[in-house]
């Protein structure tokens, strides 16, 4: 028998995490599917339309509670994005599912041309996304599908942090009449903020304000932005951290405060470094003048360490210990400018 995966939460971020108060939750695939559920017991019009995918997709008991509500197309990620952009043209609130590594790449250029060029309000549900799938290796590994999907017009690309963010997302999502690409992973999250004010899922959170530097993460990154700001605090370095649940578009006037503000910025993400959350930071930055010491922490341009998830976030610092080592860099290299 192989022993079982480490945690990514070594034993300094769990007494971070307890210092906190953080409180544990559930995977967001799980929010998702009990949210879409209940939306579709609410409006017989919102369908979930799958690839052999209702099982990894959570979505067993939507099937069995509202069969007439729920397409299996089997597998077959191309033709699940056509049929879904039918039934929202004949004015159905779709959600298609499937894993996010075969949905943006085996369907790409459905979601480009029957969902984006057709203008049809499709919501294209990637799950088991990023390195969800971990020692399964690169083929089942979503790391292109921000750089893939932000170069596409119209469509909004969210990836929530927490359950919060991922309840708000998926109902908005169901009430947007434009092309949505949602992103979900398997891993129980951590609450990112016990706030009960409402999560607008286009806007950045500031979660911690600070002004050495800014930690801006997505997804299931973002958990550990808030964890190495609590690291740094310890050294006496006051970090700000965003939580950007919407890659596209980006929430600039947010990225630009925290640039102007803040002597340093780094971005976490569970992407590839090319063309996803840092990459996005980078441009609004710069093309803006605003110039602090910057740092991308993502998948590296190479064939993807093999391991469970916390395995590869480990390995590549998307971790409380990889971010904070990062943001003292940044600081240092900014102080070297001055």
């Amino acid at each position: 028998m192989s022993a079982p995966a480490p945690s990514v939460y070594s034993p300094e971020a769990q007494r971070q995490i307890d210092r906190l108060g953080l409180k544990k939750g559930r995977a967001n695939l799980e929010v998702f599917a009990e949210t879409l559920h209940a939306l579709a017991e609410q409006d017989r019009d919102v369908l979930a339309v799958t690839s052999d995918s209702r099982g990894s997709g959570k979505l067993k008991p939507f099937g069995q509670a509202l069969p007439q509500q729920i397409v299996e197309v089997g597998i077959a990620e191309q033709n699940l994005v056509g049929v879904a952009a039918g039934l929202a043209s004949a004015g159905k609130k779709v959600f298609a599912v499937s894993p996010g590594c075969f949905l943006t790449a085996r369907s790409l250029e459905q979601i480009k041309n029957d969902v984006c060029y057709s203008d049809v309000p499709v919501n294209v549900v990637g799950i088991s996304a990023g390195v969800s799938y971990g020692a399964l290796g690169s083929t089942h590994h979503s790391l292109h599908d921000f750089a893939a999907l932000r170069a596409i017009a119209n469509i909004t690309i969210l990836a929530p942090g927490d359950n919060r963010e991922t309840q708000a997302a998926v109902r908005w999502a169901a009430s947007h009449a434009k092309p949505v690409y949602l992103r979900f992973g398997k891993a129980a999250m951590y609450d990112l903020s016990d706030s009960a004010a409402p999560v607008d899922p286009r806007q950045a959170v500031v979660l911690r304000e600070g002004s050495d530097v800014a930690l801006i993460g997505t997804g299931e990154a973002t958990i550990h932005c808030l964890l190495a700001a609590a690291q740094l605090e310890e050294e006496g370095i006051d970090a700000r951290v965003l939580s950007v649940p919407s890659v596209k578009p980006l929430d600039a006037e947010a990225v630009l405060a925290a640039g102007r503000e803040c002597r340093a910025v780094v971005t976490a993400e569970e992407h590839s470094v090319h063309g996803g959350l840092g990459e996005a930071c980078a441009a609004t930055l710069l093309s803006a003048g605003v110039t602090p010491a910057f740092r991308i922490v993502a998948i590296p341009d190479e064939d993807t360490y093999t391991g469970s998830q916390a395995d590869i976030f480990v390995h590549y610092g998307i971790s409380m210990e990889g971010i904070a080592s990062q943001a003292r860099e940044a600081l240092a290299a900014e102080g070297a400018t001055l």
